[in-house]
């Protein structure tokens, strides 16, 4: 008996290492391949900026993703500040994630091949649609481990879990405010019904306690930091509900959105949707028992990440569920002893799955706007600076000609270099900070110019934007504000009046408003 037991670590052992190996090469082949500026460089610049002193709330500001700048920096201080330690950072967070799941399905007893199947296209679908740290994929990812953690805590009643649980709830939050939130109030909801059914309460302390350690962690953190509490309010709870508003506002249902758009979703659910629902009327306490406390917990995992996907309307990248939702409706398919071409259905319908997005977010990079660009046109990233040795420069605006993109990325670069001047840039181009080792001062992470990055005319909060503004040209003195297009004059002139500035017109590409000296700023 002993020696099986030995032959089963030994196996699980290999094959998590088999399960990391391939959820790092597969999510850092992707991330190589091709670059969406303003998303693939979010946290680039930033990152550096964290690791040279400058951080955010304080030095720039910053609507989401806080913590994935800290986490960034990490990552260049250990591997070095380059490309290739950036995508990294999401590849180790994909086989963290990966692996993950396969320790999860192996706590209920399923075949340890299935388990290790689903974790492989789990891998596949979960980070390498984006291949580079990303704010929406942070939070979701954090999220499921508190999901992970939260069913770990009902199998095992372990007070460990019930420890990790606010902590990883936290850091979604922090990596973004959504889809956190939706899956933070599913997750209190489900746990006032937990609490009101079992009548045990042994867990509360473990959970209230880590629940404000953290909470005291940040605050002393954030004091170190120089952050005070009153701007991480305005900038990460006030000013994003403004948006929030805005989005709740314009919000249409069509078939389309909400159904058609996520049928793979649904059709891995119904196993366990079918299973569930004939347990709830024959078994008269079925609602008590820990397999509906699991059930519940997925469908409100699930549908807080659709709700986030149908509100925000960006790209879709929680496919990853198709895997996850299937391996839990095969393994109670399994226990209630159904024909296996049932399970072989739902097996190749995960498979088709699988493959038809791996091809349209992966290989085609879709989420990155790439889908229809000929990588065979892609440049050398080491052209631009050896620190993007392995990068195959593409880009969605010169997908026919990277070459030209590239030629005017150096002409800037140049440029900027000679420029002894203390100098704020505005891009969306996140990397001239870090190729230049220089402090660029840029006053918010991305330019979208479309409010949801910082305060535009007639939100409540432009004033303190405007204030924020003026007080990082203050307190840097700086001299000149370049921008680089297809960024506008607008981003400045919006908030400090143009008798402040002389404009220079550099090259089609680059603008510079050097200051002159008038009450706005200097009074």
């Amino acid at each position: 008996m002993k020696k099986n037991i030995f032959f089963i670590n030994i196996k699980e052992k290999i094959l998590i290492l088999f399960l990391i190996l391939f959820s790092l090469l597969v999510n850092q082949y992707y991330g190589n391949r091709g670059v969406f500026p303003v998303d693939s460089f979010a946290h680039f610049d930033t990152g550096f900026r964290v690791l040279n002193g400058e951080y955010p709330f304080k030095d720039y500001w910053i609507v989401s993703g806080p913590l994935l700048d800290y986490i960034q920096a990490f990552f260049f201080y250990i591997f070095g500040i380059n490309w290739q330690s950036y995508v990294f950072h999401a590849s180790v967070f994909n086989a963290v994630l990966t692996v993950s799941t396969f320790l999860i399905l192996t706590k209920f007893n399923f075949k340890i091949y299935y388990c290790f199947f689903y974790s492989i296209l789990f891998s596949i679908l979960a980070y390498p649609s984006s291949g580079t740290p990303f704010v929406d994929h942070h939070s979701a990812f954090f999220s499921l481990l508190g999901i992970y953690t939260l069913i770990a805590a009902i199998k095992t009643e372990k007070g460990f879990f019930w420890i990790l649980l606010p902590i990883f709830l936290g850091l979604a939050f922090l990596s973004k405010q959504v889809p956190a939130s939706y899956v933070i109030i599913s997750i209190f909801i489900f746990l006032i019904y937990f609490l009101a059914l079992e009548k045990r309460y042994y867990w509360l302390k473990y959970f209230v306690l880590s629940s404000l350690s953290f909470i005291f962690f940040l605050l002393i953190f954030g004091k170190i930091q120089g952050i005070s509490f009153s701007s991480f309010l305005e900038q990460y709870i006030l000013y994003p509900q403004t948006i929030g508003d805005q989005r709740y506002g314009e919000f249409k249902i069509t078939f389309r959105g909400v159904v058609e758009h996520f049928k793979f979703i649904y059709v891995s659910l119904i196993p366990l949707l079918y299973i569930n629902t004939k347990n709830i009327l024959l078994k008269k306490t079925y609602y008590k028992e820990k397999d509906f406390f699991y059930f519940v917990i997925l469908i409100f995992f699930t549908f807080s990440l659709i709700l986030h996907q149908v509100l925000t309307k960006n790209q879709t990248f929680i496919f990853f569920l198709i895997p996850i939702l299937t391996a839990f409706s095969h393994f109670y398919l399994k226990r209630i002893k159904v024909n296996n071409i049932i399970i072989f259905l739902i097996i190749s319908i995960c498979l088709f799955a699988t493959f038809k997005y791996h091809l349209r977010f992966n290989e085609n990079r879709k989420f990155h706007e790439l889908n229809y660009v000929n990588f065979d046109l892609s440049s050398n990233g080491k052209i631009i600076d050896d620190r993007f040795v392995g990068l195959k420069w593409i880009t969605p605006d010169y997908k026919n000609n990277s070459e030209k993109e590239i030629k005017f990325i150096n002409d800037i670069k140049v440029h900027l270099d000679k420029d002894i001047r203390n100098k704020m840039l505005i891009t969306n181009y996140s990397f001239y900070s870090t190729i230049l080792n220089e402090k660029l001062f840029s006053p918010s992470r991305w330019y979208l110019s479309d409010g949801t990055d910082y305060p535009l005319k007639g939100n409540k909060y432009f004033t303190n934007y405007k204030k924020f503004l003026i007080d990082i040209i203050k307190k840097n003195n700086i001299s000149v504000i370049y921008i680089i297009h297809p960024q506008e004059k607008s981003i400045i002139f919006n908030y400090i009046d143009e008798i402040c500035f002389t404009e220079v017109v550099i090259s089609k590409k680059l603008q510079s408003y050097e200051l002159k000296k008038c009450n706005e700023i200097n009074g």
